[in-house]
């Protein structure tokens, strides 16, 4: 089959690589087409784009595997596309676009967090306090708050972050539980 004077296998190549060459793109730069999902989901630029890969990729193999009337091949192929898109939508686009847990952090989010000392802090110089949360492990350095020496593997309650060197106290769980005891 042809059309307009060109096979149709060149046209779903032609597809492929154009729609390949966009969701390149759109990855490097998607950020100026964020608002255009809003709008309608039907216009998001991931899922355009994917249908149109997935329905030239099929349509491409098919022709050239198989000896099925071009029409036929158009329609299995769009509706496998359709289907896959709507898997890729369903399955890995919206739980990733509704995930809550983050891996960034704030010298903020930081404040007031509990942390354990790998490296220990001298009474004037630099150590090394490891935090823990949901989504990961952050290693920080760290300075006395009250120019004292910390050892490793104690305890440390953060007070304060001055460019990106943690201010750390020891932190005895003992003493606050029972400053509040009923």
């Amino acid at each position: 089959m042809e059309i307009f004077g060109y096979p149709i296998q060149t046209i779903y190549l032609a597809i492929l690589i154009i729609s390949g060459v966009l969701i390149l793109f759109y990855m490097l730069f998607g950020d100026f087409l964020d608002g255009v999902g809003d709008v309608s989901p039907f216009l998001n630029p991931t899922l355009l784009l994917a249908f149109l890969i997935f329905l030239s990729a099929s349509g491409y193999i098919f022709e050239l595997v198989t000896s099925i009337q071009s029409v036929w091949i158009l329609v299995i192929s769009a509706i496998g596309s359709f289907i896959l898109t709507t898997l890729l939508n369903v399955f890995i686009l919206v739980p990733l676009s509704s995930a809550e847990e983050s891996l960034a952090y704030t010298d903020e989010s930081l404040k007031g967090r509990i942390g354990t000392v790998i490296i220990p802090v001298p009474n004037d110089g630099y150590g090394e306090v490891l935090i823990e949360s949901n989504s990961g492990r952050i290693a920080k350095s760290a300075i006395s708050f009250h120019q004292s020496e910390i050892l490793e593997g104690v305890k440390v309650l953060v007070v304060d972050v001055k460019q990106g060197v943690l201010q750390v106290i020891p932190y005895d769980e003992k003493a606050v539980y029972q400053k509040y005891e009923l």
